[in-house]
């Protein structure tokens, strides 16, 4: 890896891949134009934000992000995820058709389409509640470790803006990024490990990247990392 790989902080340049994959139908463009902006998050905001306050980084297609929005009606969620097609797939879920610039929507939710560093860099110090890390891009060839978001260099910039105490939620079924999270958390005193399962634990919910994991044989392991 060379150095334009990584910031003059040390922290990787690049953590995610291509932001849009099939062209964008009439319906999707109407969500990102019209939708997207009364959700997104404003710096503003990000500065000076409520509590308690959950993040979720790179959240899919958003039903994991939906169903911890239902139960947990108390919190603030911000979602983070710069996929245009996972955007889509959760804003239609939001906003009936034709009511896209109009329609009521989840006044504790707020989106963050951009990369989530900026969004941590934002954040004032002890801010967050939980986050979670829910079956990331595992980035499994050598030369593209450096864009996990699991990193040595990123736990020094999230242990600032978590409060002490709170949880980092963990999931993922690659096994060599299994193995790059004990590998990273190894040796580290900013998180305290509180559990390693190769079961969903009770209070999670699924997503449909572990279901697929399931029904092609792999097998998820969930961590749970508290702030110390």
């Amino acid at each position: 890896m060379s150095r334009q790989d990584y910031t003059p902080e040390g922290i990787p340049a690049r953590l995610y891949g291509r932001r849009r994959g099939h062209p964008l139908r009439p319906r999707q463009q109407r969500l990102l134009s019209d939708t997207l902006p009364r959700l997104r998050l404003s710096d503003a905001e990000a500065a000076a934000p409520p509590s308690p306050l959950w993040l979720e980084v790179g959240f899919g297609s958003g039903e994991h992000t939906l169903a911890l929005l239902a139960a947990h009606p108390e919190v603030t969620l911000v979602a983070s995820e710069v996929f245009e097609n996972g955007l889509c797939s959760l804003l239609s879920r939001l906003v009936p058709e034709g009511g896209e610039a109009a329609a009521p929507l989840p006044p504790r939710l707020r989106l963050w389409p951009e990369d989530a560093r900026r969004l941590l860099a934002l954040l004032p110090d002890a801010s967050l509640d939980r986050l979670y890390l829910m079956f990331p891009d595992p980035w499994p060839k050598a030369r593209h470790a450096k864009r996990r978001f699991v990193h040595p260099a990123m736990l020094p910039p999230l242990a600032r803006v978590l409060k002490r105490g709170a949880e980092w939620r963990i999931a993922t079924d690659d096994p060599t990024y299994q193995a790059w999270v004990e590998e990273c958390f190894a040796g580290q005193d900013l998180f305290i490990p509180v559990s390693a399962s190769d079961a969903r634990p009770e209070g999670w919910f699924p997503t449909r990247y572990e279901a697929k994991a399931i029904a092609a044989g792999r097998r998820p392991r969930y961590w749970v990392w508290r702030r110390a």
